[in-house]
């Protein structure tokens, strides 16, 4: 049986990365918390795929608005950094991602995967999870599904201000308008 993480502490991490400026360094959920900001991180499967440049490119071209949210992004995948750095140096038309506003992450020992509850371990590679975690470490908001699909940022943002503005919100809320 699966155990409840929303509402609970968010498990601790601290990965290498390629990070924004194409160098290698560490993110960690410590560090962004010392910074008193929300983290939205997400993994997805595999690099040198086809869906997956699809969000990290959506999410990147929309880091801004998550940076006004004082929200860091980190995408995550089982993937070694160096393989990270090269489809990060592969242009978009060439199926690679460019340019990226955030980290991509590596998880290469499948911990933070498995915390997080999204390793297909029999494959090695994880699940599309997106986790939104509080600026006290505590994990808000989970969805986990199947690889076929890709996440829809509009979402992720909204799903984000909701969190972010303590109240209640009903179905199809959306940012400016009242809670409950």
């Amino acid at each position: 049986m699966a155990e409840r993480m929303v509402g609970k502490q968010a498990p601790r991490f601290e990965m290498e990365a390629v990070m924004p400026n194409k160098e290698f360094g560490k993110v960690s959920l410590e560090n962004i918390m010392k910074e008193d900001k929300w983290t939205v991180l997400f993994f997805y499967p595999m690099d040198f795929t086809f869906v997956c440049p699809t969000e990290i490119t959506a999410m990147s071209d929309r880091y801004d608005e998550f940076e006004d949210l004082d929200a860091e992004v980190i995408g995550v995948s089982t993937d070694t950094i160096h393989t990270h750095k090269a489809w990060i140096n592969t242009s978009r038309d060439d199926n690679g991602l460019g340019d990226l506003a955030y980290p991509l992450a590596a998880d290469t020992n499948h911990v933070v995967s498995k915390d997080y509850g999204v390793l297909l371990e029999d494959e090695g590679i994880a699940l599309r999870g997106l986790f939104i975690i509080n600026p006290e470490g505590e994990l808000q908001y989970q969805t986990v599904f199947h690889n076929n699909i890709g996440r829809d940022v509009d979402e992720t943002l909204r799903v984000l201000q909701a969190l972010q503005t303590g109240g209640l919100c009903p179905a199809n809320w959306k940012p400016g308008q009242e809670t409950l």
